[in-house]
């Protein structure tokens, strides 16, 4: 079964920024926000170590991860939940930055995590049960950004 669709594949490739959540050796909660996160098959989310020496000590010492992508807008999105592996070079390595690259990203990439992906949950703000519409919820958030 395929746990990221074309759907999901399509929605990250247009929300350019994520939250990445891992766990230090002594337990405590780690954040940090990517905006190189993709689907690159049906059961794998990868993302670019670009400026992310916190992220990456924590996955060395606890495999573990959670990736939270939502809409800013729409207040929607996918609670992806895995295990992590850290490429630094080979065939996949190389094939996943020449995407990166082919896609505009320029900055330095040190490593790429690739993240085997055991559940994805949508995620909805509460705003929905109270039956609010995408249009609604989406022209609320255009209004209170373009008033920042």
């Amino acid at each position: 079964m395929s746990l990221i669709t074309n759907e999901i594949k399509d929605f990250l490739s247009i929300q350019k920024l994520g939250y990445v959540a891992t766990v230090s050796l002594d337990g405590m909660p780690n954040i940090s926000p990517k905006g190189t996160i993709i689907g690159w098959d049906e059961h794998t989310l990868c993302f670019a170590n670009i400026r992310s020496p916190d992220t990456m000590n924590n996955l060395e010492i606890n495999p573990n991860i959670e990736i939270n992508v939502l809409d800013p807008l729409l207040r929607k999105g996918y609670l992806f939940k895995g295990t992590s592996k850290i490429l630094k070079s080979n065939s996949l390595f190389e094939e996943i930055l020449t995407h990166y690259k082919n896609n505009g990203i320029k900055s330095p990439i040190d490593s790429i995590v690739l993240v085997d992906v055991s559940s994805v949950t949508s995620v909805t703000s509460p705003l929905y049960d109270l039956g609010a519409t995408e249009d609604e919820i989406k022209s609320k958030w255009k209004k209170h950004f373009a008033e920042l």
